[in-house]
């Protein structure tokens, strides 16, 4: 049976709170207060715990946008999750962008589950559901793929929550999108570990119905282009001063349009450099700034 979403949105933070008494038998109003503070987070209604940004693996390269936790940050919203981090758009019903670690201990065999909407947004939030898609010509479109988060359910899970997708014409995502991400995990499978940034920009794409620029009466911004960062390391690192100047970087800015499906993924490469004129964010920011420059700078050789 399908898990509810509640029970879903609980598995995806770590942690809950709990009271204990040393020595003798709980007072009466303990176990009230506790259901009380579980019921208020199974709604949305309670601050649900996430992992810091400190903590976060998947924040190693920085923080591109300087987003922040605060509710009142709506279109600059970050969301540190243990499988991925992201930069949520409250007005625009899309991620700014995602960032994710990706290796060997990643990867599994699990099934794909069902898109849902993201319980964990403020409670005044529009949650945007997957029906908010449901004829319009754009494919929900994963930013960080269902294939790279398959180990454990509740890494699936996690990937399927509509924050982390956006509009993607079809040719676009299951054409040189998705080619892309099938060859990083032929990298993972090579032994290599990857730090990946990926998300989109502009307004306005051509899916499989004609152009549009949003989805979901409104509510979803279609973006005008779709971009993606690929840090690869031919070894497992704990901080971001173990970068090399000899490590490979790999960026790519897509046109979200019908039409490409048989394009190579490697005629759309870019620097680093391109993608944050593009996009205004500031990537590889825990990186040395000299060592910084050079990664930017560079457009992969293949």
């Amino acid at each position: 049976m399908e898990h509810s979403r509640a029970a879903r949105a609980a598995r995806l933070t770590p942690g809950k709170p709990r009271l204990v008494r040393r020595g003798g038998r709980s007072p009466a109003w303990v176990p009230l207060l506790a259901l009380g503070i579980g019921g208020l987070m199974l709604l949305g209604c309670w601050p649900q715990p996430r992992e810091t940004p400190s903590e976060s693996v998947h924040l190693r390269l920085g923080n591109p946008s300087a987003a922040t936790p605060d509710p009142s940050n709506a279109n600059n919203f970050l969301i540190v999750r243990p499988q991925y981090a992201l930069a949520y758009n409250r007005d625009r019903g899309i991620p700014n962008w995602v960032s994710w670690q990706l290796n060997a201990a990643w990867l599994g065999q699990g099934d794909r589950l069902d898109f849902a909407p993201d319980e964990t947004l403020p409670q005044d939030w529009y949650r945007v559901l997957p029906t908010d898609y449901t004829g319009s010509g754009f494919d929900r479109g994963h930013l960080v793929p269902a294939a790279d988060r398959n180990r454990q359910r509740e890494d699936s899970e996690s990937v399927f929550l509509m924050t982390n997708i956006m509009p993607q014409s079809p040719d676009n995502n299951q054409g040189p999108w998705g080619d892309l991400e099938n060859y990083c995990r032929t990298l993972v499978a090579q032994g290599n570990e990857l730090y990946i940034l990926a998300g989109g920009s502009g307004v306005g794409g051509v899916g499989s119905r004609g152009r549009s620029d949003t989805v979901g009466r409104g509510r979803v911004t279609v973006p005008e282009y779709t971009w993606k960062i690929v840090l690869v390391l031919d070894r497992p690192i704990t901080s971001a001063t173990e970068v090399q100047e000899g490590d490979r970087v790999i960026a790519v800015i897509l046109p979200n349009l019908d039409g490409i499906r048989s394009n190579d993924w490697q005629q759309y490469r870019q620097s680093v450099d391109q993608i944050e004129q593009l996009t205004g964010y500031d990537f590889f920011t825990a990186l040395p700034d000299d060592l910084e420059t050079r990664l930017e700078a560079r457009i992969d050789p293949l």
